[in-house]
């Protein structure tokens, strides 16, 4: 979901910028510093020479690990009492929970074949462009594994075992095991749909799972919560508007379906945000420094690395639809931003240091800064030709 804005450039390519600074850019950097790889050559043959078996496209930065002092650890440590009393209490009992069958035909029914029939009837009036989004945001979800792997990366809350009985590592696994119920879902409504292709959705997957996720956290849970924080407000607002299209086409169950799924991700973006707003209370001066480093780097979108096989631009594609159809956009992005600057009380925090006043006045200003050139990369933007997305068979769709 991507916009062509310089030179806050779009909300979801990656740039390279330093590094957070907590709580001082100096202190931060750690000597584990790798160069990510790339698909990039200088011919067509070399480019095709390497798309070997998991080894799809990935863009060059500078990847740095293990940012935070190792003193900060105890901070989320001594969070661990708090972190069970305020976060596990968010998630829900297994069996209080909804399950992808609640929203699907029983195959055990007399009526399976009638139910079938009835939600591939409904899907007929659903156009492709509704289609491609809806596809791109289950194969986001599918590629769950990535996330789990991530949210492990980080220092002082890592699941150091794989059934660590740690608050954070609960944490960890009970979130996976909610989220994960949200791919399952949209991928079987998707196949008995019988309107895209799901080899072609299938291979995107593996395809991206297979290429991680690299959102420059640098195994710090200060950017790691921050990230996670906007990711599920992101993903929050797409599937709503998913819900608000559906609705508006008249598939009332598949409206639910993904109104069901952005209630979720509400109660996620919920907790992480609280997290945040914790450490901000511990250590406000860190803290706004490293949301400043986040939004420098920029937020990028999980699924950035989506490839099916042949597009090396599907991910910009996709993000293309998404912005026409209004299921995410720059603004937004930009909304989502000036959300948690509220959220966070930014804007009242006082005893900062010269470098969390900067931090500060860089984020507050942020957001009308993106809708201003949202709205001049609009003004200049060209429509480009129909592109076909494999998902679909290769119908085309306009971007």
């Amino acid at each position: 979901m991507a916009l062509n804005l310089n030179p806050i450039s779009t909300p979801f390519q990656c740039r390279k910028f330093s590094s957070s600074s907590i709580p001082q850019m100096r202190s931060l950097r750690s000597p584990k510093v790798f160069m990510a790889s790339t698909l990039s050559s200088s011919s067509p043959k070399e480019a095709e020479s390497l798309k070997k078996p998991f080894s799809p496209p990935r863009e060059v930065h500078v990847q740095v690990t293990h940012s935070m002092p190792p003193e900060k650890i105890e901070i989320f440590k001594s969070l661990e009492g708090w972190a069970e009393q305020n976060i596990l209490t968010l998630l829900k009992p297994v069996e209080k929970c909804w399950q992808p069958q609640d929203f699907l035909p029983d195959p055990a029914s007399d009526g399976f074949y009638d139910q079938v029939k009835e939600l591939r009837e409904r899907a007929k009036e659903i156009p492709d462009d509704y289609y491609v989004v809806l596809v791109g945001d289950m194969i986001t979800e599918e590629a769950l594994p990535t996330y789990q792997t991530m949210l492990n990366t980080l220092d002082g809350v890592r699941d150091e075992t794989g059934a660590s009985p740690t608050p954070w590592s609960i944490w960890t696994r009970a979130w996976t095991a909610e989220e994960n119920r949200h791919g399952d879902l949209l991928n079987k409504y998707l196949y008995l749909s019988g309107r895209v292709d799901m080899k072609s959705i299938e291979k995107t997957i593996q395809y991206l799972i297979g290429s991680g996720m690299d959102p420059r956290t640098e195994n710090n849970p200060y950017l790691g919560f921050i990230y996670t924080s906007f990711q599920e407000r992101a993903t929050f607002v797409c599937h709503g508007n998913t819900a608000r299209l559906a609705k508006e086409l008249g598939d009332i169950k598949l409206a639910q379906i993904c109104g069901i799924i952005a209630a979720d991700e509400k109660r996620h973006e919920t907790a992480y945000t609280k997290i945040v707003e914790k450490l901000y209370e511990i250590d406000p001066d860190g803290t706004v420094q490293a949301f400043a480093d986040m939004m420098r780097k920029k937020i990028s979108m999980p699924a950035h690395l989506m490839y099916d096989g042949r597009d090396d631009s599907l991910f910009d594609h996709f993000s293309a639809v998404a912005q026409r159809l209004g299921v995410y956009t720059a603004r937004d992005y930009a909304d989502i931003l000036e959300f948690l600057v509220g959220r966070w009380k930014v804007k009242e925090l006082t005893g900062l240091s010269p470098e969390g006043r900067k931090a500060q006045e860089y984020v507050c200003h942020l957001p009308p800064r993106i809708r201003r050139l949202e709205e001049r990369a609009q003004a200049r933007a060209k429509q480009g030709p129909p592109i076909p997305f494999s998902w679909i068979y290769d119908r085309q769709v306009k971007l």
